[in-house]
Order: structure tokens, then sequence, then C-alpha cells
């Protein structure tokens, strides 16, 4: 009887001890397996997601630039004199006629002093001349006649050049001691430095304000096309001549539409990478505003809204292939060991589309669904993927 006794416990404790085995065992099993998926989707592609929008699309054409005069003239000084005195500042606003620098003329002056003399000493000559041809008038010496007459002559004809020459030089100095508007304008730069000589530029540039300013930018043709852009159409400009000045809106009118370099676009998705050409043209836009000074920066920023509403969905997450164009959506399947994603591959139709994203008609795709955008990995249909 005691030997009986003692043998049940023992058979007790074997068992025990082998459903803890057994029970660690299976603990250890599910552990590694647990691990082993974890590891597993730890090397799945990592994408990121969002959800289709339903809503109509925003189209939005924008240019900036440079208010430039649209007549600006460039003056100098051709003789190349140094400047004595400037008498305006860049940004002022002048009459025609008014002074704008004097040069230093006192060599041209001396010059044209010498040739004044020149011309003095020429008519003492003639009078010399003269006063011979009267001598030989008496004395009856016809040779001597013809020469004196002759001499007397030759004489005038210098004397002639002589008058022109000064006449020329003294037009010449008033217009180029002096330099003056030649309209009512405003000076939009200024290079000329007092004591020294013009340094191969203008030493002024004077704009008319009354012809008003021009900017231009590059738009895509078809941009252009669909807001309905056209030679002498209105459109708003707003301008600023410094960040702590408030900004101006005013009315500009297209100037010109000029054919342009395409821009060149990549376009990426899952089987290849390819470059298309964008049409472009360069938009010349006109203002005419007293406010306006030039330099102001410009800016054009149109929106139009599309007259229907869909599914809308951002252009990172359509991508091409010989079939058509495509977008991955999430297939979520439950597991024993947890859920598992999946991409599937749904065709599309591009109905319209922006700079950002798409209206599209896609069937098999709810509003729930989350669209795969980016992606760590190439995908295809039905890759397990995570979640980012």
């Amino acid at each position: 009887m005691d030997l009986g006794l003692k043998e049940e416990p023992n058979d007790r404790r074997r068992k025990r001890n082998i459903q803890i085995a057994f029970s660690v065992f299976i603990g250890v099993l599910v552990l590694f397996t647990l691990f082993s998926n974890t590891l597993q989707s730890l090397t799945l592609p990592k994408v990121k997601t969002e959800k289709l929008v339903i809503g109509s699309l925003v189209h939005t054409l924008e240019g900036s630039g440079v208010l430039r005069p649209l007549a600006e003239v460039k003056l100098s000084n051709p003789a190349g004199w140094k400047i004595k005195k400037i008498l305006v500042k860049e940004g002022e606003i002048v009459k025609k006629g008014q002074k704008l620098i004097i040069y230093d003329s006192q060599t041209a002056e001396s010059e044209l002093q010498d040739e004044v003399a020149s011309l003095e000493k020429q008519k003492i000559n003639l009078l010399g001349m003269q006063d011979r041809f009267v001598l030989s008038t008496a004395e009856g010496d016809e040779s001597k006649i013809r020469s004196a007459s002759r001499d007397i002559a030759t004489l005038k004809l210098d004397l002639g050049m002589q008058e022109r020459k000064i006449n020329e030089r003294r037009e010449r100095l008033v217009i180029q001691k002096e330099l003056s508007a030649p309209f009512d304008g405003r000076i939009t730069k200024l290079n000329a430095v007092e004591g020294l000589a013009s340094m191969g530029e203008p030493d002024v540039l004077i704009s008319n304000d009354s012809r008003g300013y021009r900017f231009e930018f590059l738009a895509d043709s078809l941009m252009l096309s669909n807001f309905g852009i056209s030679i002498a159409a209105k459109i708003k400009v707003e301008t600023n001549a410094r960040l702590d000045q408030p900004s101006k809106i005013i009315e500009g009118t297209i100037a010109e539409l000029v054919d342009a370099e395409p821009r060149l676009e990549s376009l990426s998705n899952q089987e290849a990478k390819k470059t298309v050409a964008i049409a472009q043209k360069l938009v010349r836009v006109t203002v005419v505003s007293s406010e306006l000074e030039g330099g102001e920066q410009a800016f054009v920023k149109l929106t139009n809204r599309s007259q229907q509403e869909g599914r809308r969905v951002s252009n990172v997450a359509i991508h091409q292939d010989r079939e058509g164009k495509y977008i991955y959506k999430i297939d979520e399947q439950r597991g024993a060991l947890g859920n598992v994603f999946v991409a599937r591959k749904a065709s599309i139709q591009v109905i319209e589309t922006n700079e950002i994203e798409s209206m599209i008609q896609v069937d098999n795709v709810n509003e729930d669904d989350l669209i795969i955008l980016e992606s760590s990995e190439p995908l295809q249909d039905s890759n397990r993927i995570r979640l980012q």
C-alpha cells in the first residue's frame, strides 16, 4: 500500500512537468512565429497612403516678374567729357527740357576760341590781299591782278569753311555741355559720377511714366487656353515695391503671347521613367499707373474651379503602363496572426487634372479605401506591404 501511494504523486508530477514543457514549447513556437512574421513584415515595402476626396478641381495660373518701363531712353554724352555737376537723383520726376547733368566743357570752349581767333587772322589776311588787288589794279599789271584775285577767292573759301566749322563746334558745345530730359519722365537709373567721364554705360536712364510698364513670365500653353488668356485680355496684377509696403492691385493687359522653349517634365511610374515636353508661352503684361515707379515686383494669380465634381487623387499616386493609367489601393486581409495588407491594382480614367491632383473615374474603389501615394520599393499587383 505504501509503495502504491508513493508512485501516484510521482506520476502526477511527471504529467504536470510534461504539460508545462508542452506549454512552454507551444509558447516558444508561437513567439518564434510572431517574431518571424514581425521580421518578415519589416522587409515588406513601406507605403504612404491617402483616401479619395470628392469635389471639384482648382486650377491655378501664377506668374511674376519685375516691372520695366515700356518707354525708356538711355542718355549719354558722346564727347566723353568729365561730369561737372549732377542735378537729379534716381527716382526723381523730371520735366521735358530740364537739365540733368552739366559736363566740364572747358577744353572744348578753349578749342572754340582758338578757331575763332584763326578766323579773325584769315579776315585780316583778306584785307591785305584786297589792298594788293587795289594796288595791282592801279598799276595796270594784269598778271598781278589775276594772282591777287585768285588769292582772294581762295581765302574767301577758307573763311567760309572756318565759319561753318566754328558754328558746328558752337552748336555741339551747346548740346554736349548739358544733358536735358527729352520728355516728362522719371530717372530710373543714374550711372554718372561727378568728376569722372562716362564709364561705357549710359549716364542716365529716363522712363516715360505715361506709357506704362511691362513684365513677363512663362506659362503652359494649355493652362493659358483653359483660362481663356488671349491678347488684349484684362487681368488683375499685384505689385509690391518693398516688403514694408502694402501691395497694390492694378489692372493689367495681355500685350503679347510669344512661343517659348517647351518645359521638360519627368514622369515616373512603377514601370519606367520618361520625359515629356510641355508647350509654353512667354506672357507679356502691360500696366499703367501713376503710382508705379518701375522696379516693383509684379504677381499674377488666377484660380478657376472645374464645373464638375468627382473623385480626386494626388498625381503622385497615378501610374501608367501599356494598358493605361492605374492606381494601387490597399486590400486588408484578416488572419490569425494579424491583418495582412496587400496592394491591388485598379485601372482608372483621368477626367481632368492640374499640377497637384487629378479627377478620376475608377471602379472597385470605395471612398474609405486607402490609395498608395509612395512606396519604398516598386510594387506589383498583390504584393504584400506595410503601412507607414
